[in-house]
């Protein structure tokens, strides 16, 4: 296996977690990581040397994202109902679970470029200017939607402004989902 194959294939989780942000189901995830290397290796010409290989691989992906969504518009989408696409389980009741759930449902509610961005910088770590790469946007833009997109995520979350922000809007807590969280609040502003 060639250098380059073996630093494509070291991207793969990456590429994954972002698919699966995006297009919140596993097997279309799979697809749509599949559709991007396919894309990425009849086009490994394309790819400069010397490039950053990974914003190379996260902007196919992206593109690949958007004519998806494109093409579901024109379209229009189906939906198949078969009784054994329903869970046999039962919901968990851990509250991590509950939040992550919260999380995702906010991310949902996100405009598509501001979601980018911060899945991008949040999830994958990726630096602003690999990010603005990316998504072919300037490195501005990439800082504006990002702190967008986070006070968006806040507001849909519950959370009110943090510790910092209370000399402008005295007594604001966060809303909690628990009562150890609660406790964790009083022990804080006890401090």
């Amino acid at each position: 296996m060639s250098d380059i194959h073996q630093r494509i294939e070291a991207e793969l989780p990456g590429l994954r977690r972002y698919a699966r942000a995006l297009v919140r189901d596993v097997a279309d995830a799979d697809d749509l990581v599949q559709e991007c290397l396919t894309r990425a290796l009849s086009k490994l010409d394309l790819w400069q040397r010397g490039s950053n290989l990974r914003a190379w691989l996260f902007t196919i992906l992206h593109n690949q994202y958007v004519n998806r969504v494109r093409r579901a518009i024109r379209t229009g989408m189906t939906i198949e109902f078969n009784e054994a696409d329903l869970p046999l389980r039962l919901p968990a009741t851990q509250e991590e679970h509950l939040e992550l759930r919260d999380l995702d449902r906010a991310l949902g509610r996100l405009p598509a470029e501001q979601r980018a961005v911060i899945l991008l910088v949040g999830l994958e770590g990726m630096p602003y200017c690999d990010v603005a790469a990316a998504l072919g946007i300037p490195v501005g833009t990439v800082r504006s939607r990002l702190s967008r997109g986070r006070t968006a995520l806040r507001g849909l979350m519950g959370f009110e402004p943090d510790r910092r922000d209370e000399t402008a809007a005295p007594g604001a807590r966060r809303q909690s989902y628990s009562a150890g969280a609660d406790h964790r609040l009083a022990a804080a502003d006890a401090r």
